[in-house]
């Protein structure tokens, strides 16, 4: 008996370090998995901070528009052999401008492009210069206008960016707000989807969306919430006079304090089962009502 109860507890024991040694096994392999993650996401957020440039234009359009701005332009790169269609409209300013235009191999193209469609043209550019909150405002004031401005809370997408710079330019708005940290700043796929409108339109880069909003309502500018908590429908609000539309981000919508600043929060009506738009989507039917208004 003696002897099988010895048996018993060497067999214990054994079982025992090899739980032990398994848990710590488990426990090393998931401190190297929580070590690689965190390398991972550092990588990637290097590697973003790399890859993104605000000083090139890509496309046709978007660098025929930017030629027949005020930008200052560096020189423009024009894959060789490259001769027709729109190409030509960009050769004949650049040439009347006097813009450097160096011909250089598609595949140099390729590499520098950001977008992936630069359509056989990029320009290299001094990088955007924003404007201030007063600049919007003045710039109203010289049109005689009451402002019609856009604050975009923490706007991640540069698709969406430049759709709703496109939309707004053709809506009269007299400027954009963006703040510093959280918000796509103006790349080369913000310039492409804009289709050139970016040149025509004031942005300004704020610290802080919520003070700015407070120097607007200073302004006698109503702030308006574009969210689906809001009691009144786009359509059913008084959206004349001086007016600031706030749009969420992607994901989360407009910050609770944002939120909260707001003079009217109101909503798009929707009879369908998916319960949110595009920000460019919703920006945009909102804008076209504030300009439906003021056009009556």
């Amino acid at each position: 008996m003696k002897g099988k109860g010895m048996q018993r507890d060497k067999f214990k024991g054994r079982t025992e370090n090899k739980e032990r040694s398994f848990v710590k096994k488990e426990r090393s392999f998931e401190k190297r998995e929580a070590s690689y993650e965190k390398v991972k996401k550092v990588e990637q957020s290097v590697a973003v901070e790399q890859v993104v440039r605000e000083d090139l234009i890509e496309g046709r359009n978007a660098v025929i528009e930017a030629l027949k701005s005020d930008r200052t332009i560096e020189q423009i790169l024009v894959a060789k052999g490259d001769t027709k269609g729109s190409i030509n409209v960009v050769l004949g300013i650049a040439k009347e401008k006097g813009t450097v235009v160096k011909y250089v191999e598609r595949a140099k193209l390729d590499e520098i492009s950001q977008t992936g469609a630069h359509q056989g043209v990029i320009a290299i550019v001094t990088p955007y210069k924003y404007f201030s909150l007063n600049d919007i405002l003045d710039y109203a004031k010289s049109k005689n206008e009451h402002p019609f401005i856009l604050i975009l809370d923490e706007l991640e997408d540069p698709h969406n960016f430049g759709s709703i710079i496109r939309t707004a330019e053709t809506c009269g708005v007299h400027g954009i707000i963006i703040p510093k940290r959280k918000n796509v700043g103006i790349t080369p796929t913000v310039y492409k989807t804009s289709a050139g409108a970016i040149e025509y339109m004031k942005i300004a880069k704020v610290t802080n969306i919520n003070a700015a909003i407070d120097e607007l309502k200073k302004a006698n500018v109503w702030v308006y919430g574009a969210d689906m908590s809001g009691e009144s429908y786009s359509y059913d609000v008084n959206l004349n006079g001086a007016v600031a539309l706030v749009i969420g981000s992607e994901g989360r919508g407009i910050s609770k304090l944002t939120k909260e600043k707001c003079d009217v929060l109101m909503k798009i009506p929707m009879v369908g089962k998916i319960s949110s738009l595009n920000a460019s989507v919703a920006s945009g039917m909102i804008m076209y009502e504030i300009l439906k208004q003021r056009l009556k």
